[in-house]
């Protein structure tokens, strides 16, 4: 039986982003943002649906301007997930897209402006039933705190978001959740935990501008991974300089490492060395572009040699440990039959699938009787 920790979650009230619950016992989604110019609807559009495609819960897109609202509510048409319109600066633009079907608010307090404009946002969303996300950045905070502090901090972070958060209650508005995004690791964790003890809404984790896409992944890894361990964090977005299909994918990595929650094949996988059997990373590579599209989870063990290669295979859905003259394939935890090198990728890409119609069959016969 695997070893499996057991995290405390954070309790945190519940909201909905169309028809995604973030918060309370809801699963931790994760999100994206497209990079397409938003005018650009058949463009951006695409872009959804490739990150629906790779899992994306929600997706965000910038709506900088009054052209760009309009062609926000043509996306918003032809868009399956629920859309968040990321608003700056001319807060008019959050009442147009509220007025077409905005699912959430982004709005950055330091710089949306006084709070009667703060206050129309609200009004709006109240009407048409929409959240808020208060999303406090390192780089964006308000001159007064910048004066205070001399630099961006933690206890900035926490009081830029406090402050607005109490304008939000002082109009008796609770359906948010909220920020605090820096992109210093260290800046950014601390001011999660000292936030996540003063309100009850869901908190949207993020290591903003976090870099590349290896640089990146480490440090939203790092800070991300340290946050939910500590059972903080309802919804997340890797922020990367890469294609936003990536950020889709590191997220649910995080997630599937904590096991938190598992979106498609969960590889494990030696380095290799000289004691390989057969090509391990050419096999692994190709297995995992090959059943890039699988979303059903299945634990797949890739092991070149018979070190702990018999050890992890027992463990797993299926397993392939290396061997001579041939390398043996387990099924369930068991041995099963044995491959040579040229048959490894089709036959293990053909039985990793078969499983899965397994899975989803057995599944579907659990909700038929429930």
């Amino acid at each position: 039986m695997k070893f499996q920790a057991t995290i405390a979650r954070r309790k945190s009230r519940q909201i909905m982003v169309g028809d995604v619950p973030v918060g309370g016992d809801a699963p931790i989604s994760v999100q994206s943002m497209t990079n397409t110019e938003t005018c650009d609807v058949d463009a951006t559009v695409a872009q959804i649906q490739r990150l629906e495609d790779a899992g994306a819960d929600i997706v965000r897109v910038s709506v900088p301007s009054m052209e760009a609202a309009e062609a926000f509510g043509e996306i918003k048409k032809r868009a399956n997930v629920p859309l968040i319109a990321d608003i700056h600066f001319d807060y008019k633009i959050a009442l147009r897209v509220a007025e077409l079907g905005v699912d959430c608010l982004r709005i950055n307090p330091g710089n949306i402006g006084k709070e009667d404009r703060i206050k129309a946002v609200i009004d709006a969303a109240k009407a048409n039933d929409i959240p808020i996300r208060i999303g406090v950045n390192a780089g964006s905070l308000e001159k007064d705190l910048q004066k205070k502090y001399g630099e961006p901090t933690a206890d900035a972070l926490v009081e830029s978001a406090m402050r607005h958060v109490e304008i939000l209650q002082r109009h008796d508005f609770e359906n948010f959740k909220v920020s605090v995004k820096a992109s210093d690791v260290f800046m950014a964790v601390e001011a999660y935990r000292k936030l996540a003890t003063k309100i009850e809404q869901p908190l949207h984790l993020g290591i903003t501008e976090a870099g590349g896409l290896r640089s990146g992944t480490v440090k939203s890894s790092i800070g991300l991974g340290s946050l939910l361990m500590d059972g903080i964090g309802d919804t997340l977005r890797v922020s990367l300089a890469a294609d936003p299909v990536e950020e889709v994918k590191v997220g649910f990595d995080i997630l599937k490492s904590l096991h938190i929650r598992s979106n498609g094949i969960n590889f494990i996988a030696c380095p290799s060395c000289s004691r390989q059997n057969f090509d391990v990373i050419k096999t692994v590579n190709a297995l995992e572009e090959r059943l890039e599209d699988v979303r059903t989870p299945l634990d797949v063990a890739i092991i070149g040699c018979v070190v702990n290669g018999p050890g992890e295979a027992k463990e797993v859905d299926v397993g392939l440990t290396g061997g001579t003259p041939n390398n043996l394939v387990y099924v369930d935890g068991k041995p099963d039959h044995k491959l040579s090198e040229d048959e490894l990728i089709d036959s293990l890409e053909n039985l990793v699938r078969e499983k899965i119609r397994e899975k989803e069959a057995a599944d579907e016969q659990i909700i038929a009787k429930t």
